[in-house]
């Protein structure tokens, strides 16, 4: 593998490198859909650190009929019902992938931050989510967790950068000011839900996002690693009436 941050990519070394992993993530797709295995994608980082890329170039590389893509943004929680069910219902099905933008990571994220729950809540949240990951394991969901890490030099330059194109200024937002005001706090809470999530069931991998083309190679390649480990991407073997009916003068 190329170290991808050791000096400016040529355009050309990137893309064929690009390809190449657009080829093995389909091919892990349907090595999934064959074999009825369930994968999971996970992805937090800081706003403006390259989620949303990251997600379009899985999704340019896959089949959509077994891709499935949830955002979770601030939504409010049912109150009569266990904070995490609503994740439990878009787990991926037999065959499929599934990528959640923000997940369950929120109760010790934005939830701490922003004093939406009790510190005992979130406090809890460590232990609940590693039961709850380890459960998924014992289940047999694969599980790729993708931390996106930037700079808030990095992070302010994209935040202009947004602001001074018409077509990307959507994605500016009140909660983009508010969360960059409590840059340390924040800080503090990634640090602790790596810390205290980053488990032999399900590990964190934590990317440098400061450099975009780099940061999409690199979270394309962990995420492969982690979702095909043991599984088998052999050729199918086509059932022997098939082949005689296809090479032989009846086709």
């Amino acid at each position: 593998m190329l170290d991808y941050y050791s000096e400016a990519m040529d355009p050309q070394v990137y893309e064929a490198e690009y390809q190449n992993l657009r080829y093995r993530l389909l091919k892990l797709q349907f090595g999934f859909a064959r074999a009825g295995c369930q994968g999971l994608v996970l992805l937090e980082g800081w706003d403006a650190a390259g989620k949303g890329g990251l997600i379009r170039r899985i999704a340019w590389s896959t089949d959509p009929r077994t891709l499935k893509v949830w955002r979770y943004n601030g939504e409010p929680e049912d109150p009569g019902k266990p904070w995490l069910d609503r994740y439990r219902i878009h787990l991926p099905e037999a065959g499929q992938i599934a990528v959640f933008d923000h997940a369950w990571y929120r109760r010790v994220l934005s939830d701490r931050v922003e004093g939406t729950v009790s510190e005992a809540e979130w406090q809890a949240a460590y232990s609940e989510i590693n039961d709850f990951e380890a459960a998924l394991k014992d289940e047999g969901i694969r599980l790729a967790k993708i931390f996106l890490d930037i700079s808030p030099e990095t992070q302010l330059k994209r935040f202009r950068d947004r602001l001074a194109d018409p077509d990307k200024r959507w994605k500016l937002s009140p909660a983009d000011v508010r969360h960059r005001q409590a840059w340390d706090a924040y800080a503090a809470a990634f640090a602790d839900m790596i810390a205290k999530t980053d488990t032999p069931h399900a590990p964190w991998d934590r990317i440098d996002a400061n450099d975009k083309q780099a940061s999409r190679l690199v979270g394309m390649e962990a995420i492969i690693d982690r979702l095909r480990d043991g599984l088998d991407l052999s050729p199918v073997e086509v059932p022997e009436d098939i082949v005689d009916y296809l090479c032989g003068d009846k086709a």
